[in-house]
């Protein structure tokens, strides 16, 4: 019998077998034509009204920009996100400029689109990717002074997971997918 924090019969290997590693292999570097494959599939995500609000901001480690990344993440995540191979800061762009009139109500969705894309990618070249948001986003916003109307939202440390998935992975069933934002129906 099947659990729920076991993935369903059918469910492409890429998907299944994800995870968010909590080490990486810090001798396994990202090249350029990786950096180049992830970012094409990034690029490929669909959008609305084929706005593509989204921007990454990519360092590696021994680059000058890596530091600049690296002092603003939180110690629970410079624990291991200093070890991936690839750095990337995710911005969105929200706001046509500084006049604050919205770029696109979607822009965050949108950006979540291409992540998800970019974390597939990396799956399918035998690299792993962990998404967080342990970081100083005001500092790091300063440090990198995104343009007019583009804003950080995340992180993903890319490379290659030197840990293994965890035994249980916990999920919600999808029963729950399906009722848990509504409303009991009243009596």
């Amino acid at each position: 019998m099947r659990r729920d924090h076991e993935p369903s019969d059918g469910l492409h290997p890429l998907l299944a077998d994800r995870f968010s590693p909590y080490r990486f292999d810090p001798s396994v570097t990202v090249d350029d034509r990786t950096l180049g494959l992830l970012l094409e599939a990034a690029r490929w995500a669909p959008s609305a009204g084929n706005s593509q609000p989204w921007g990454f901001f990519a360092c590696r480690p021994g680059e000058p920009d890596h530091e600049r990344v690296v002092r603003h993440l939180a110690p629970s995540s410079a624990r291991w996100a200093t070890g991936a191979g690839l750095l990337v800061v995710t911005l969105t762009r929200r706001q046509v400029d500084e006049s604050g009139l919205a770029y696109s109500e979607f822009a965050d969705y949108d950006l979540g689109q291409s992540v998800a894309h970019m974390t597939v990618q990396a799956q399918a070249m035998g690299l792993s990717a962990h998404q967080f948001r342990a970081f100083d986003l005001e500092g790091l916003t300063k440090e990198l002074g995104p343009a007019p109307g583009w804003f950080v939202v995340s992180m993903i440390a890319l490379g290659k997971a030197s840990d293994s998935p965890p035994e249980h992975r916990p999920r919600r069933p999808i029963t729950d997918l399906l009722t848990a934002p509504w409303s009991p129906t009243p009596s």
